[in-house]
């Protein structure tokens, strides 16, 4: 196996903005100034894994999100599409794939498989009409998945990953689960150890790029 370069964290990329930053487009200054500043809160949570997803959960929003108006339908998504090709075609050296699946696949795989951060589940136990075939749906995306793996598709597996992480990420945010709860725990510890080493890649992987178009960063800084 390939020796594994160690992941980033919060005191190594705050020390690469403050060299870079100089260089770095307004857009990208003040995305990586937010994205640092929530994984710093986030390295200080210990093992409260719900705060901890949560902060993750902003650091990555600093990172994609754009202006693209209150009606546009399933605009997380597309959002999550753009950023995610640019991270992918921008990883040239494979850190995301290798640190994915050297790493985190086993709770990952987990994840991924499990009914309660799959939409559709939730949409059949609250009785909403069309969603009655949710297995067959749950079959048919684990083995999109399984052929997205086979040919290291790694975009794929990031917005099959991020879309069930978003589910979790609305339970926690939305009121739909308690702090600290036994149940479904492991979703959460997993969904926050999942974060904890996709962000900081992403955001250097962002810095190591200050020439690409990240966007104009949403709620900008306006005096």
């Amino acid at each position: 196996m390939p020796l594994i370069s160690p992941l980033p964290h919060f005191t190594a990329l705050k020390a690469k903005q403050r060299t870079l930053r100089d260089g770095f487009h307004e857009n990208l200054s003040l995305r990586v100034h937010r994205a640092l500043s929530w994984l710093a809160r986030a390295e200080a949570c210990g093992d409260d894994d719900d705060a901890r997803f949560i902060f993750l959960w902003i650091a990555f929003n600093t990172g994609y999100a754009e202006e693209c108006g209150e009606t546009m339908p399933n605009a997380a998504r597309s959002l999550f599409e753009s950023y995610f090709d640019k991270i992918v075609r921008l990883d040239t050296e494979r850190r995301i794939y290798d640190a994915i699946w050297a790493r985190f696949a086993g709770p990952i795989r987990l994840l991924l498989e499990n009914k309660y951060v799959y939409q559709p589940f939730w949409s059949h136990h609250n009785q909403l009409p069309g969603f009655a075939d949710w297995e067959d749906r749950f079959a048919t995306a684990k083995r999109r998945l399984s052929q997205a793996l086979a040919r290291q598709d790694t975009g794929v597996v990031l917005i099959t990953l991020f879309d069930r992480l978003y589910i979790l990420r609305n339970q926690l945010v939305h009121g739909g689960a308690t702090w600290n709860s036994g149940v479904n725990r492991a979703q959460v510890r997993d969904g926050a150890a999942i974060l904890a080493f996709l962000i900081p890649l992403f955001v250097d992987l962002m810095m190591d790029n200050p020439d690409t178009a990240w966007g104009k960063a949403h709620y900008p800084v306006v005096e």
